[in-house]
């Protein structure tokens, strides 16, 4: 899909979340992988974080980014397979009030075209939270490109035609 050179690209504060309970900042590949690609594509990195597979932690953590005026997003990397720690997205539906059910479903899709069957067992999902997107990729720095460049690199950009994320941000609140 085409990007629109004339309009005016608006930068998404962007807060980014590593999911696990074993990495660090130090070798934290997937986060890192994320941040790199926000950055080049011109947007900010409003906040970023590693935080433990559970539930209550990750709502935490969700619920203070969504009410910071500063940050229009959140993507988190970790935590969407099928196993007993992978909790993304419970602790996901504990706080959106829209899901966006495509996300996942074309998420799958390209990695399809990567992982073949094995995309099966990601849980990736998104949902708009009290107006902050939410966008959960799979802990991969393979998954974390697949969803960025496949996905969200056009629709966080301001430009991207016929529509996109960003052109909505305004309105997602409204009643």
């Amino acid at each position: 899909m085409p990007i629109d050179e004339s309009a005016a690209f608006l930068p998404v504060r962007i807060a980014v979340m590593t999911i696990s309970d074993t990495r660090t900042l130090a070798d934290d590949r997937s986060g890192d992988t994320l941040v790199d690609r926000l950055l080049a594509a011109g947007h900010v990195l409003a906040d970023r974080a590693i935080v433990v597979d559970d539930v209550a932690t990750i709502a935490d953590r969700l619920t203070r980014w969504i009410d910071d005026d500063q940050v229009d997003c959140v993507i988190t990397t970790g935590g969407t397979g099928v196993t007993g720690r992978d909790v993304t997205p419970e602790a996901i539906e504990r706080v959106q009030d829209k899901p966006i059910p495509g996300f996942g479903e074309l998420f799958r899709w390209l990695s399809f075209q990567t992982i073949g069957t094995s995309t099966i067992q990601s849980r990736a999902c998104a949902c708009v939270a009290r107006g902050t997107y939410i966008f959960a990729l799979p802990g991969s720095t393979g998954a974390v490109m697949d969803g960025w460049d496949g996905i969200l690199r056009d629709q966080l950009d301001s430009r991207h035609k016929p529509c996109n994320f960003v052109e909505l941000m305004p309105r997602l609140m409204e009643r």
